[in-house]
């Protein structure tokens, strides 16, 4: 049979998988249904229950797209501390670890959810020489170390590092979110060309922009000739909004500004205390829209905040970008320089960047945002999604992470180079 003509058998192994909300999932759908739609037979295991909610149930067992699904049980206790995260993570592991071992695959595709499922990856290239790639969101422990929360010398951080290590020298091949989390990543060991940057792109093939004058949400909220800066998805300990909620509570005078959190998140705090304290009218809290609302909400606002950390540069990647681009609005970085965002924003020129904690100068530059022309915020937004449909189009990143896949379990192409070891 031509190498052509057999398709191939892809384990996925990822704790989240839409529709659970995290961005993970969302990027794992849309490469695994490229594998499929090029006629490959990709089987994921995932969790049975949400992440960020584990009273969420899905189904046991369907297929969407042309992928297989399989929901693993007691893979997600919900986020309520560190190490009942770790258990549903481990029991997880151990799950798709046994059933890998048992079925018939040519390669695997894991990501860091959970951060050690590459010891199941490992597993199943030492006693079976199945090969995998590893697509890396964020990295552990880098981010528990840049919080704090541990220390390099810390057991729990060198079992890790161990870890890693050892996913690096083994892996086929890498996938980095951007050249930051690659060198953070050979740093921990040099992979060479092994190594691949390919960035997310939104969540969506086509979040179309909805005009204000059209938008039912801005009515809905009545955001009728207000200016909306919003900051949309996880409020994280990474992407903290607590210099957004201090400029906003210094603002309350400017009538016309309002400023929008959506999204959940252990850093929320910081914005439902704001408004149990204070009652500002220009600060207004939602939970997580529907994906099929999407579309809708990231229009309703005329700038799109985006925070980060300077400790986390190359360790998570914003992908909350993404989706401000595909809506033709302007991002206004509240976060260190260089970064993959500053890179976008200041160097393609479709926004603004103030360092995260700088209160006194993000006044100042909302202020000048307030009095920008229109038409020239029109052309900010338009030049971003002039950026995202040359840079990050689905067809190209996804297309190319499919590639990768292929070329790694012996399915021939054109577009990724002889490399990786056998």
């Amino acid at each position: 049979m031509s190498d052509a003509a057999r398709r191939r058998t892809i384990l996925v192994i990822t704790q989240v998988y839409t529709p659970d909300t995290p961005a993970v999932g969302q990027h794992f759908a849309q490469a695994t249904a490229e594998l499929a739609r090029r006629g490959h037979r990709v089987v994921v295991l995932t969790s049975a229950n949400g992440y960020e909610d584990a009273s969420i149930r899905f189904p046991k067992r369907e297929t969407v797209d042309g992928v297989e699904i399989v929901r693993l049980p007691f893979s997600s206790f919900g986020k309520k501390s560190f190490p009942i995260r770790a258990l549903a993570g481990l029991l997880f592991v151990i799950q798709c670890t046994l059933r890998g071992l048992f079925m018939k695959v040519d390669g695997v595709l894991i990501s860091t959810a959970p951060p050690f499922a590459s010891i199941a990856a490992i597993v199943l290239r030492i006693l079976k020489r199945t090969p995998f790639t590893f697509w890396a969101m964020d990295l552990n422990p880098d981010q528990l170390i840049a919080l704090g929360t541990m220390t390099e010398r810390s057991p729990i951080a060198r079992i890790f590092n161990a870890l890693n290590r050892s996913m690096l020298k083994r892996a086929y091949a890498v996938i980095a979110l951007d050249r930051f989390m690659a060198q953070s990543l050979n740093r921990k060991r040099d992979i060479g060309d092994r190594m691949h940057v390919i960035a997310p792109g939104p969540l969506e093939d086509a979040i179309d922009p909805i005009d204000h004058a059209d938008n039912p949400f801005r009515a809905t909220h009545g955001l009728e000739g207000k200016l909306v800066v919003m900051y949309a998805g996880n409020h994280g300990l990474t992407t903290p909004v607590d210099t957004l909620v201090d400029a906003a509570l210094r603002m309350q005078d400017r009538e016309r500004l309002v400023f929008m959190f959506i999204g959940a998140g252990i850093a929320k705090q910081a914005v439902t205390d704001a408004i149990e304290r204070h009652a500002p009218a220009n600060i207004i809290s939602l939970p997580y829209q529907p994906f099929s609302e999407i579309r809708y909400s990231l229009s309703a606002a005329d700038v799109h905040a985006v925070t980060i950390v300077p400790e986390v540069v190359g360790v998570v990647h914003p992908c909350k970008i993404y989706g401000a681009m595909a809506v033709r609005r302007p991002v206004l970085l509240v976060g260190p320089e260089p970064s993959h965002v500053s890179d976008l924003v200041e160097q393609e020129g479709f926004g603004w960047r103030v360092d995260y904690g700088d209160t006194d100068r993000l006044v100042e530059v909302l202020d000048e945002i307030l009095a920008t022309d229109p038409a020239e915020m029109g052309r900010l937004g338009e030049r971003a999604r002039s950026v995202l449909e040359d840079r990050f189009s689905h067809q190209k990143l996804f297309g190319e992470v499919a590639d990768l896949v292929e070329r790694m379990v012996g399915f021939r192409n054109r577009s990724v180079p002889d490399e990786g070891p056998g």
